[in-house]
């Protein structure tokens, strides 16, 4: 078994092949690197034909709804696509108008839909609306949210729609127990880690760009909250990060 990092940039600037090789040298053997708008969708599809180990995502993030879903759409198809996403709700900069996030989000939901591929979530100061648009679109079967920065409270609720909670350096930050708690009542088969890099490097690394070769930091992290194994989280979100993202 090897650990998998279900989400992170390594077509971002600072990130790169490189970190993918320094990865697969620490035991990380799948990496989902993760579109936020078309053009870093092409670059992502581009390292993942690249590298057999990594699979990317096409998707508008938030920040970027205002630029529509016409420019990823021609991507889905593309060799190595596994998701849509991400895409979401983010409350918390405004980047784009709240209504046009909405509108966005919810067309996205529909393309994972239509293409029977998975979807992967950022939400940020919305979870009302986010569950909201979710319950209306109707949620994909393979629906990840990404980054879980809620509480229990938000954890069950996305259970109880069906997601899988994917957790990032977040659980090792001292104020994050929220987060903590979140991960100890996940169950095994509903979890995914990620390092989300370049951004929120765990402790002892925080400060630093986010590398996928700390994601089994964060594994053990939750492995400490959770009272199992590390050895159990690295083979449950293996099998999970298959199983969601249709690897195999």
């Amino acid at each position: 078994m090897a650990w998998a990092d279900s989400h992170c940039h390594v077509q971002y600037e600072g990130v790169g092949v490189e970190a993918v090789e320094e990865a697969r040298a620490e035991g990380i053997e799948r990496v989902i690197t993760i579109g936020t708008d078309a053009e870093e969708s092409r670059k992502a599809i581009a390292v993942a034909h690249r590298c057999d180990d990594v699979w990317a995502t096409v998707g508008v993030h938030p920040h970027d709804a205002t630029e529509g879903v016409e420019g990823i759409v021609p991507l889905l198809g593309e060799r190595k696509v596994v998701a849509v996403g991400e895409c979401g709700l983010d409350y918390h900069y405004d980047h784009s108008p709240r209504d046009v996030q909405r509108r966005v989000f919810a067309q996205q939901i529909a393309l994972a839909l239509e293409q029977d591929l998975a979807l992967v979530v950022h939400t940020r100061e919305a979870w009302d609306d986010t569950f909201a648009i979710l319950d209306s679109e109707g949620v994909p079967s393979r629906t990840i949210l990404h980054c879980f920065t809620g509480g229990p409270d938000e954890a069950r609720r996305g259970l109880d729609a069906g997601a899988y909670l994917s957790f990032s350096g977040i659980v090792t930050f001292k104020g994050a127990d929220d987060v903590r708690a979140a991960a100890a009542l996940c169950p095994l088969d509903r979890m995914l880690v990620e390092t989300d890099a370049p951004f929120l490097a765990p402790v002892p690394h925080r400060g630093q760009p986010n590398r996928p070769a700390w994601v089994k930091v964060v594994g053990e992290a939750i492995a400490a909250v959770t009272n199992v194994s590390a050895a159990a989280i690295e083979a449950a979100t293996w099998a999970n990060t298959a199983r969601v993202f249709g690897l195999g």
